[in-house]
């Protein structure tokens, strides 16, 4: 997993763009003010090259700890976040967070639990980082369950994987979003994990027709 998200990091924003028609960067938004994260220490795990992180600052965060296991995304992340002291990037495992208890006034991950080895795991570590009354967001893609959100998935694994061929030059790690998406949990299944990991008031919200969703919740 290390070397697919290696491979892509210098197309991975402008993909990102393209995938979405650009209307990730209004998911995060939405994603961060559910997150409350006006004056907070956060927690953005997972952060790919920093959007989550820079979204946080926007919102108010005075200080954001961001982490990804991928030393090339941590180096991009690096050289568009704030000076250190403001948001420190570092390379990190989400299902061994190297964080004391109940550190964390918020969290928030794009994109994430899909791919880690184990989803109950990271929600516990997250869990355990979180100060009591710490909320988590979560933004990740969602299988669909009627037949036109398979149709709909589908038809996005077409894209990505000629995106991925055309403009980042790697069209099997582009064919690995749609898949782990048609394998990963439907947005009730990711609450009921959330729930079972601990958090209280989880909800969430679907967005682009159910192919992705934000889950929140409360430590």
């Amino acid at each position: 997993m290390r070397a697919l998200f290696g491979r892509i990091v210098g197309r991975y924003d402008l993909m990102n763009d393209l995938m979405t028609a650009g209307r990730h960067r209004a998911w995060r938004r939405w994603a961060v003010a559910i997150a409350r994260a006006d004056g907070a220490l956060a927690l953005d795990i997972g952060t790919g090259t920093g959007d989550f992180a820079l979204e946080l600052v926007r919102q108010g965060a005075t200080r954001v700890v961001a982490t990804d296991f991928v030393e090339p995304m941590v180096r991009a992340a690096r050289g568009k976040t704030p000076a250190a002291g403001i948001i420190d990037v570092a390379v990190g495992d989400a299902l061994k967070l190297p964080f004391a208890d109940q550190t964390f006034d918020c969290l928030a991950s794009g994109f994430l639990i899909r791919n880690v080895a184990d989803a109950a795991a990271a929600f516990r570590e997250m869990y355990r980082v979180l100060k009591p009354g710490g909320r988590i967001v979560c933004l990740e893609t969602s299988r669909p369950r009627t037949l036109h959100g398979r149709a709909l998935i589908s038809g996005f694994g077409v894209g990505a994987r000629v995106l991925g061929t055309l403009v980042a030059g790697d069209s099997k790690a582009y064919g690995y979003l749609p898949s782990s998406t048609a394998r990963f949990a439907d947005a009730d299944e990711l609450a009921e994990l959330m729930e079972e990991s601990g958090f209280s008031s989880v909800r969430y919200r679907s967005i682009s027709l159910g192919l992705a969703a934000i889950h929140s919740g409360i430590k």
